[in-house]
């Protein structure tokens, strides 16, 4: 095996693999602690999913946000400019990575950041923290309807193929 082959299998598997990680926290987030903590913060017990929980749940979201990115440029290789101009065929994958990028952007600008603020990691007033989990909910949110067509296209992408033809 080559090693241009060796790196693109395991560029690939580092994306598939940082990828579930990702989304899998993704949905996680807006699936299932969001509710609890509603009904943790009704009952007291919120402190335990706030304090220990979602701190290391962030901590994994977003960096394998960044490896699921690296790793699907590093797979793009020399078509990464094609797919980001959505040209030469490669406007499925582009989509997808577009799409991918916007998320990463919301991650590490639009919800890290106002997540420090909810969780007390970074000083903020009440007003400001209620303004944080605003912008962090609709930004979340609006990365889980992202996911659905991102999956779909990087799914249909050339970098991909390889997977469905087994």
């Amino acid at each position: 095996m080559e090693n241009i082959d060796i790196v693109s299998a395991l560029s690939r598997w580092l994306h598939f693999m940082a990828g579930i990680m990702w989304i899998g926290l993704l949905y996680y987030f807006n699936f299932v602690q969001v509710a609890a903590l509603k009904n943790a913060g009704a009952d007291g017990t919120a402190a335990g999913i706030t304090k220990h929980v979602a701190p290391r749940a962030l901590l994994f979201f977003r960096w394998a946000a960044v490896l699921t990115w690296l790793s699907g440029a590093a797979l793009l290789g020399p078509y990464f400019m094609d797919a980001f101009m959505l040209r030469n065929g490669m406007g499925p994958i582009g989509i997808g990575a577009w799409l991918g990028t916007i998320m990463l952007f919301n991650v590490w600008v639009l919800i890290w950041p106002n997540q420090k603020k909810i969780l007390g990691m970074t000083p903020a007033s009440d007003d400001e923290k209620n303004k944080a989990r605003r912008v962090a909910f609709l930004a979340s949110r609006t990365n889980t309807m992202l996911s659905i067509p991102m999956l779909f296209f990087m799914a249909t992408g050339m970098s991909h193929s390889a997977l469905f033809s087994l």
